[in-house]
């Protein structure tokens, strides 16, 4: 097999595209041929050292895949050699195989492609669990939607519209705005062009979003909260612009607004059963067309770099996809 391997977490650039043996799954396991790997923020954060989780070195990232088992693990029942599977396991999908926890793939429906499936888990996942289980997002409302051109946007506009939410979808340029109502977004704001605070104002008439998601953060929280609807629910989901906001929590109090946190891997981790119900309600929603990830592009596996120069330029709309 042949992988990206991270000897030393200093930057993309110091990953190596290696020969390695081909290991055997051990209790608990499966082995993965991977046909299919996404990038996600957190990739290029792992790889830098600056990610919550720190793997042992080395290791080969890549959190999110798609692939055929090749081979089980002892009690490994579930799942059978031949199976086409999903998973998100943190590490791994950069190469051609990989070892993943069994109970952390998610088998795949016939006629599931590969591309869809390595681009799935991780933004529906995210983008349900704020805004269904967290956000308790009712018909009728209206949801903000910051940084709606990335991968959590465009699957957070899909999941509220499916939720018979009004969605108003906030990005960078033009043509990610064109993107977000060509996906289902009622309303775009480019804030590279206009005031955020402003314009939210205008398009709900003073009223204000009931809840806004934001993967974002940096200089456009504070503006975004400041609109805010009464007994509304703002969204902490991530911070892809990196600064780490502090909001004025006066605000919270004037609104009668709620600030919450929304970590969707702690969440199937305690409390699998929840998740793994969530997991198959996104399934169905794929298999009726109500939800389908954005690819931007897909790329060879050996041009992680290059898709990694691409994902740093926020010029990425959707997913960025991997291919062996």
């Amino acid at each position: 097999m042949h992988a990206w391997l991270c000897e030393n977490p200093t930057g993309v650039d110091a990953l190596t595209w290696k020969e390695l043996p081909t290991p055997q799954p051990k209790a608990g396991e499966v082995l993965l041929e991977i046909k299919a790997a996404s990038l996600n923020f957190p990739d290029i954060l792992i790889v830098q050292n600056k990610y919550q989780m720190k793997p042992a070195l080395p290791f080969v990232p890549g959190s999110e895949y798609a692939g055929v088992i090749q081979a089980v693990g002892e009690g490994v029942s579930h799942l059978k050699v031949g199976q086409h599977v999903a998973c998100l396991s943190g590490t791994g999908g950069f190469g051609t195989h990989t070892l993943a926890p069994a109970a952390m793939c998610m088998p795949l429906p016939d006629g599931f492609p590969m591309v869809d499936a390595a681009a799935f888990i991780m933004i529906y996942a995210t983008s349900y669990h704020a805004l269904v289980d967290r956000a308790q997002l009712k018909a009728g409302e209206t949801v903000l939607v910051l940084g709606a051109a990335g991968g959590v946007g465009t699957a957070a506009i899909q999941i509220a519209k499916a939720m018979g939410a009004r969605v108003i979808a906030a990005a960078s340029t033009d043509e990610k705005c064109a993107l977000c109502k060509s996906i289902g977004a009622d309303l775009t704001i480019n804030y590279s062009t206009q005031s955020l605070r402003d314009a939210v104002k205008l398009l709900t008439e003073g009223k204000g979003p009931d809840v806004i998601y934001d993967p974002v953060g940096g200089d456009f929280a504070e503006p975004a909260f400041r609109t805010i609807a009464w007994r509304g629910r703002y969204l902490v989901v991530g911070f892809a612009a990196g600064p780490i906001p502090s909001l004025p929590l006066n605000l919270a109090l004037l609104k009668g607004a709620s600030i919450v946190g929304v970590f969707w891997g702690d969440f199937a981790k305690r409390e699998p059963k929840a998740n793994a119900a969530m997991m198959g309600e996104l399934a169905q929603w794929y298999g009726k067309g109500k939800i389908k990830p954005v690819i931007d592009s897909t790329l060879p596996m050996a041009q992680l770099k290059e898709a990694f120069a691409h994902m740093g330029s926020r010029g990425v709309k959707g997913k960025l996809v991997m291919v062996n």
